[in-house]
């Protein structure tokens, strides 16, 4: 019976991936998702702020981010205009890869869960491509937005490095 509650339960949450080339080092990259202060410049997407409440980038390290939206859409997570997400991370590989786990602050079960997050960096001809994919994505984020969110934030992290704004 087990079995079948984690299957339907599985049903109901999904993958999402997005990737971007993005003219810089690998090194660079991974301090950008490793250093609070370089990060909170890029994580969110467009649209929001972000604010970094804990970051301790070391395995099972925490992470909390408030992301504070400039409009009410109604689509925020804690409040009607901010989304808390408490995590850790589970894996720093300098230069290559990081992981982390959130869970969304909100009453709403179907933001409920912990989504995973994996940031692979791979060196290539002139710079680095980022991969992102969210594992367990909640089923109260849609596709479309999640996609768009993640673009805007692969965005963000090129603009730190492609436009003379070199961190």
């Amino acid at each position: 019976m087990m079995d079948d509650q984690a299957s339907a339960l599985g049903a109901h949450r999904r993958t999402d991936r997005a990737s971007r080339f993005i003219r810089t080092t690998p090194k660079r990259v991974y301090q950008a998702l490793t250093e609070p202060s370089q990060f909170a410049r890029w994580i969110a997407p467009e649209g929001a702020r972000a604010t970094i409440d804990r970051f301790e980038p070391e395995p099972d390290g925490a992470l909390q981010i408030t992301l504070t939206f400039d409009q009410r859409s109604g689509s925020a997570k804690t409040t009607a205009n901010t989304d808390v997400v408490k995590g850790r991370f589970l894996t720093l590989d300098q230069g290559r890869c990081v992981k982390q786990a959130f869970e969304f602050e909100s009453a709403d079960p179907a933001f409920a869960g912990t989504m995973t997050m994996t940031w692979r960096l791979a060196l290539a001809l002139g710079g680095t491509t980022v991969e992102v994919t969210a594992e367990d994505v909640p089923s109260g984020i849609s596709a479309a937005d999640h996609h768009a969110g993640m673009a805007s934030s692969l965005a963000n992290l090129a603009a730190l490095f492609e436009q003379g704004d070199a961190v």
